[in-house]
């Protein structure tokens, strides 16, 4: 697997993160995943950050290729930089990676390597395999040229998240993994094992239990690749406490259902080591606005209710970092891989 093959400077280390190679390696000999929070605003990202120092764990913070898009590159450059600042005022460093999620493109990739993210993922998964292969070794050729490293997707999640959407899933097949891993050069693998995007991830009447996940999927692409990073998306419990608070104060998200918490737990022990959370995160903030708003209709002070969704999305990214065995961390090296 190769490293920084290049001269160029990674414009990331100026401003403070670092990329996953060492994250992942300690995560991996730890028996822990690290949490990738996605952010969409400013709000999130606080959250994230703060959450992340009160419990001296590492973190990925992540922005969809959508959302860099949305929010512009040049503000979340900034807003980035404004976390590692936050961090040093607070002397709570903790180890902290910018990662672009679901990069669709070649360009797209190539253009957050050159704005400062550390990490970037090249979602070639919905292509056929050897367009895959080809597209994805094309990004981890220049990426690590700055030592940036790069996130491959093998199988398809469905569900809708963001500008990610699929109908129908596709379990990862482990006979493709080590052919994928060997010539792209990729430096962790996301799978699909039931996982999926977006709230409502699985369908299942009244009294009947989720399915599991494919666990034995996931041995066997580990068997495959020992001690190689494996990545989870679309992981989130979502919390029936959130549900109920955004059903009862108008919202509408009836068929809501995550994954349970205690297949999250199995996950974070195996090869896994980084696991993806942007629905949680979501759900707690829209739960706490829905509220605020409702407790108090006659504000039109924003932090009325931002204030509140900041707190309550803080105490989700602190739960999600002990689910995950990532907490305390940063201090502590006590592994416990199953």
């Amino acid at each position: 697997m190769s490293g920084n093959g290049g001269n160029a400077s990674p414009p990331y280390k100026d401003v403070g993160f670092v990329n996953t190679r060492e994250m992942f390696k300690k995560a991996y000999d730890g028996g822990y995943a690290v949490a990738a929070f996605n952010f969409v605003t400013l709000e999130q990202m606080l959250a994230i950050v703060s959450a992340c120092m009160d419990s001296k764990a590492p973190f990925i913070l992540q922005a969809s290729a959508n959302v860099r898009n949305m929010i512009g590159p040049v503000m979340v450059q900034h807003m980035a930089k404004g976390c590692i600042e936050m961090m040093k005022q607070a002397g709570k460093r903790v180890p902290a990676c910018l990662h672009l999620d679901h990069g669709k493109t070649y360009e797209e990739c190539v253009s957050a390597v050159n704005e400062g993210f550390s990490s970037v993922m090249i979602d070639g998964s919905a292509l056929p395999y050897e367009q895959n292969v080809e597209l994805t070794a094309r990004v981890v050729d220049y990426a690590h040229k700055y030592d940036v490293t790069v996130e491959g997707e093998l199988g398809v999640l469905s569900g809708v998240e963001e500008d990610v959407e699929q109908e129908v899933s596709r379990y990862t097949d482990p006979a493709q993994v080590e052919d994928f891993v060997n010539r792209t050069e990729v430096d962790s693998l996301a799978i699909s094992i039931g996982n999926s995007h977006g709230v409502v991830k699985f369908k299942v009447q009244p009294g009947q239990p989720v399915p599991p996940l494919r666990f034995d999927i996931l041995a066997e692409v580990a068997r495959r690749l020992p001690g190689f990073p494996i990545v989870l998306h679309g992981a989130s419990s979502i919390p029936t406490r959130y549900v109920d608070l955004i059903n009862t104060y108008g919202g509408q998200i009836e068929e809501a259902q995550g994954i349970p918490e205690d297949q999250v737990v199995q996950v974070a022990r195996s090869a896994v080591c980084k696991i993806n959370i942007a629905s949680d995160g979501w759900i707690a903030m829209t739960a706490a606005v829905r509220r605020a708003l409702a407790e108090n209709p006659a504000t039109i002070d924003p932090r009325k209710y931002l204030l509140p969704a900041r707190e309550e999305m803080k105490r989700v990214y602190m739960h999600k970092n002990e689910v995950f065995g990532s907490a305390g961390r940063v201090q502590e090296g006590v592994g416990n891989r199953e």
